[in-house]
């Protein structure tokens, strides 16, 4: 079954198309813009010179604004594992949402729903690992933060389109603030590679990685519930 999506072609995109098996990831972005149309009329301008290959808006319509095969601008300076020029290797989704600098907000249900249809599509059209889909923060953790903490990472693992860990509840809340060691901070630096994570702030990084995987508290410190997870998923 076809995927249904209106279109708004962006004029920022690499002119060579890239060969199917070369799209081994999906991006996840926010928009971080105000407004709606603002974020629109930014992926879709030639002087802006970024675009994604989808807009998701906040009643949950899929707009194509880059064709698949051909290399969208999303993802800007980014690495992931020994991948590197991630936008070679990916699909960019943004979802309309102010993000952090203009008032973060919930994603809509419409939003979450629709992004599961165009991922589930993805994944089954080329063969992506459920390892490779990932938010922006996590290829690029210096520098951004989006989709970041309110979008249900969770809620897509237990759809079988993200990982995540299977710590109870419980057991994490027990662990949380609870300092580490300096070899225990070591550690868990060194798991982040393991996962994927690459940056040079640490601080930053482990936000980012707060963000995807123990949402209730970003605070880029690390402490003994962060290492638990980090352990858990390697």
């Amino acid at each position: 079954m076809p995927l249904k999506t209106m279109i708004n072609y962006s004029p920022n995109f690499d002119q060579k198309k890239r060969l199917r098996k070369n799209i081994r990831f999906i991006i996840i972005h926010y928009t971080g813009m105000k407004s709606e149309k603002a974020a629109m009329d930014r992926l879709t301008n030639i002087q802006s010179k970024v675009s994604s290959h989808y807009f998701i808006t906040k009643n949950g319509n899929i707009t194509l604004l880059v064709p698949e095969l051909y290399i969208a601008w999303h993802a800007g300076r980014s690495k992931w594992k020994s991948q590197s020029l991630m936008n070679k290797h990916s699909i960019g989704i943004e979802i309309t949402n102010p993000g952090h600098r203009f008032g973060y907000k919930k994603f809509t249900y419409k939003q979450i729903s629709s992004t599961l249809v165009l991922i589930r599509h993805l994944v089954n059209k080329y063969k992506i690992s459920k390892k490779n889909i990932l938010g922006h923060s996590d290829i690029a953790p210096d520098r951004k933060k989006d989709p970041g903490e309110k979008f249900p990472w969770e809620h897509l693992a237990k759809k079988k389109l993200s990982i995540w860990h299977n710590i109870k509840q419980k057991e994490l809340k027990n662990l949380r603030k609870k300092k580490c060691s300096k070899i225990e901070k070591y550690k868990f630096s060194k798991n982040l590679i393991k996962i994927g994570y690459l940056g040079k702030n640490l601080a930053k990084v482990t936000k980012a990685f707060q963000r995807r995987f123990r949402p209730q508290m970003v605070d880029g410190q690390i402490d003994q519930e962060c290492l638990k997870i980090s352990k858990k998923l390697i």
